[in-house]
């Protein structure tokens, strides 16, 4: 708990004082309340800990199962609407915002969130659903949609999310800056192509056209 604490005064700005850090960070009292929880589920003690968890999301609108593995220093930054399923593991160092989701897809028993490993941060809004590795120092941009496995040292953005830079190289060109104004957009190009081609089409008929006349006149 300490070092999430220093962690926080040293990460966040807006955390001016230690009263400020425990009457008001969300994120703090969850991983706390948390802990507790984890702490009677690994006794077989599921309803208490479970009651304990069902509080903690009423209190900080953030909901952790009790059986979910969370590391050292981990940080939810604001907080509201973060859910961790049952079998996520969550590594050490490992910053998310708002909106985050460490969730599952479909029914199947056993192993069905996924593994994230340390120094990890993962942007706002973003879902990581399935059972699969996201490797250590890695960023997950705002919103994104992961599915599969994420190499160490790597960016994912996008839905579903795409790796753009392995190592600080860029794996391939895209826009990852927020800029709405210029975002790729597949049905006009569709419709360009397509002009292009009943332009092209247009071209020959005339020249038939022409080929027609002269031999009409001949």
């Amino acid at each position: 708990m300490f070092d999430t604490i220093k962690l926080i005064k040293d990460k966040d700005p807006a955390a001016d004082s230690l009263v400020c850090i425990l009457l008001f960070y969300s994120g703090l009292h969850a991983i706390c309340l948390h802990k507790l929880a984890h702490f009677f589920y690994k006794r077989h003690l599921k309803f208490i800990a479970k009651l304990i968890s069902a509080f903690s999301k009423f209190l900080t609108n953030i909901e952790i199962h009790p059986a979910a593995v969370i590391g050292k220093r981990f940080f939810i930054d604001h907080g509201t609407g973060v859910v961790i399923g049952e079998t996520a593991i969550v590594g050490d160092d490992v910053t998310i915002y708002q909106g985050v989701t460490l969730g599952g897809t479909g029914k199947q028993s056993g192993k069905r969130h996924p593994t994230i490993g340390n120094n990890v941060v993962i942007g706002a809004g973003a879902k990581i659903l399935g059972s699969f590795n996201v490797g250590n120092n890695v960023n997950i941009g705002a919103n994104s949609v992961v599915l599969s496995d994420v190499p160490d040292n790597s960016t994912v953005v996008g839905i579903p999310g795409r790796i753009v830079k392995i190592n600080g190289e860029k794996v391939e060109e895209t826009i990852c800056n927020l800029d709405h104004m210029h975002l790729p957009d597949p049905i006009k190009d569709e419709l360009e192509e397509l002009k292009k081609r009943i332009n092209q089409l247009n071209h020959i008929l005339k020249c038939e056209a022409c080929i027609k006349r002269g031999s009409i006149d001949e």
